[in-house]
């Protein structure tokens, strides 16, 4: 279905990000693998890929940084030409992101100007620099999350910077629609991922409790994430754009 298309995945090296880029390698795509810092973890990505009959390639940079999308956009073009690919890019999916504990009355300024920096700022830049080499009939899609639908007054930040994610979205879809390019948003809800283990997993009664937020009476796994991501990259997803899809199992109805 992908086939002789390149995705670049951001914040792939764990979770739900890793799900997105084995999906869509899964699908045919070459895939890069951008990371921030654990290299162990992307590498074993790329070789999951791999012995899958994949293709794949890390890229390492750290968002929101000095030099992040040099760094970046360097690794991204080694990687390409060692896979005897062109500079072209035909899926973007921004996914990176950082999400701290923090109220209305206790978020310091420091933690919010760093989730801004991470997921705000450097996804706007990423993307602008990804549209010269987005082929026409391309895709991006930006993670958001279902916080910006459901109040979690302990996320504040990291649900504001993910509502900056949606006007982005539904403006640049507007802007990149005479191009054939789809611009969209996939906003999973709690997930059973690595960074939700301490709390999710070690505790039966937090899992419970995470479950009666989805009309499923269950947790999300990554794969159900990098299914609505799998859908829109696809063709079958042309006529869809500026929206979000709501991959929450219907959390809160």
């Amino acid at each position: 279905m992908l086939h002789g298309r390149t995705a670049l995945v951001t914040g792939a090296g764990r979770g739900i990000g890793r799900a997105i880029a084995e999906r869509l390698a899964a699908d045919g795509a070459l895939v890069a693998v951008h990371y921030a810092r654990d290299d162990a973890a992307a590498k074993d990505t790329v070789a999951t890929i791999e012995a899958a009959g994949g293709r794949a390639f890390p890229v390492r940079a750290e968002l929101g940084t000095d030099g992040d999308l040099d760094a970046l956009f360097a690794g991204l073009d080694d990687g390409l030409r060692a896979h005897d690919a062109g500079p072209e890019l035909d899926i973007l999916v921004n996914n990176a992101g950082i999400s701290p504990q923090g109220g209305p009355e206790d978020t310091a300024p420091e933690t919010y100007d760093r989730v801004f920096a991470v997921n705000v700022r450097a996804l706007f830049f990423l993307t602008q620099r990804a549209l010269p080499r987005l082929r026409d009939g391309g895709r991006i899609i930006n993670i958001t999350t279902g916080a910006t639908r459901i109040a979690l007054p302990e996320k504040i930040a990291y649900a504001m910077s993910k509502g900056a994610v949606e006007v982005f979205t539904r403006t640049l879809a507007q802007h990149l629609g005479p191009r054939g390019i789809t611009v969209n948003n996939v906003a999973p809800g709690i997930i059973d991922t690595d960074m939700n283990a301490d709390w999710l997993r070690g505790d039966p009664d937090a899992w419970a409790h995470a479950a009666a937020y989805s009309a499923f009476n269950d947790v999300g796994r990554p794969e159900d994430v990098a299914a609505a991501v799998a859908f829109l990259a696809r063709d079958d997803a042309r006529w869809v754009t500026g929206t979000t899809l709501d991959a929450t199992g219907g959390s809160r109805l």
